[in-house]
């Protein structure tokens, strides 16, 4: 979960960020499973929605909204996460459609980019979140835009885990598996989305941002190195293949890898791999801009 506090300047096209953080709640632990927000999954939620709120009050913050994504959408008991945010925050959470979503990742990550020679559009957008992932095109404005339920913990859960337990490391048969599922997601997307006509690849999330701060080296996670980092197709897959062979500890010792993303990043980095040689892309440019920007954008 991830709050942005910023003030947003519509007539000179600014936003300026004056509060950015994220809380690793797991959300969408077992929804594909179960169908169901988990009971400790919806607390760890809550309590960072008190963290936020404290944060918000402190900073004045005029308007508020609050955006719920992927596994709120498919879960049976949304309306206990609905009733626990408008408690502690005074505002209902919008359950948004995957196009909507697209749509906010897109305009968060492209409005920094337009007007860059280096960078020749149509852009493909992509957005690689815990349940699902988003695929938008476009120029000034989205084109084409899918959500397809490929992420980093459904893939994670559905694929990697075994006797209760993530392997530690995956099998080659589960990665298989595994691989298979994200290129039946791309066949989907490439059904309404032209991923291939796409000439510049933009990444956002987690996974790919993880991805970038792996392929630096950095000694610590460092927004300001990521953001608009770009990272070469070979460089991935060789990060790729190193996290789905490494252990749990070997993966935590990473520097710049967050505590919550060590079981689920190898999951997040092959979708992002799958991405890139669907697409044919040399590269991806890493964005620390996105849905939250968006968002801003659209209440300002």
């Amino acid at each position: 979960m991830r709050l942005l506090v910023a003030d947003v300047n519509p007539a000179t096209g600014e936003l300026l960020e004056l509060d950015r953080r994220m809380t690793i709640v797991r959300l969408g632990q077992d929804v594909d499973r179960t169908g169901r927000l988990a009971p400790e999954a919806l607390e760890r939620t809550f309590a960072a929605c008190r963290e936020y709120a404290g944060v918000i009050r402190e900073l004045g913050a005029a308007q508020l909204r609050f955006v719920a994504t992927s596994a709120s959408r498919d879960a049976e008991n949304r309306d206990e996460f609905v009733r626990g945010v408008l408690d502690i925050l005074g505002v209902e959470p919008e359950v948004i459609s995957g196009d909507r979503e697209a749509e906010f990742s897109f305009t968060g990550a492209t409005k920094e980019l337009k007007g860059r020679a280096d960078l020749a559009r149509p852009y493909l957008v992509v957005d690689i979140g815990g349940g699902s992932t988003e695929f938008v095109v476009g120029d000034d404005r989205v084109r084409a835009a899918r959500s397809v339920d490929v992420g980093c913990v459904r893939m994670t859960e559905r694929h990697l885990v075994q006797g209760g337990k993530v392997s530690d490391p995956p099998t080659a048969e589960q990665i298989a598996a595994m691989r298979a599922d994200i290129e039946a997601a791309l066949d989907l997307a490439e059904e309404t989305v032209p991923l291939r006509e796409a000439r510049t690849l933009v990444g956002l999330a987690g996974s790919v941002t993880t991805v970038s701060a792996i392929a630096q080296d950095l000694p610590e996670y460092d927004s300001a190195r990521i953001h608009h980092s770009r990272i070469s197709r070979d460089r991935v897959r060789e990060i790729t293949e190193w996290l789905l062979r490494s252990t749990h500890a070997e993966r935590a010792a990473v520097p710049s890898m967050h505590p919550g993303r060590v079981d689920v990043i190898g999951a997040g980095a092959l979708v992002l791999l799958a991405i890139m040689e669907r697409t044919g892309a040399e590269e991806v440019v890493v964005s620390e801009h996105d849905i939250l920007d968006g968002i801003a954008w659209s209440v300002a």
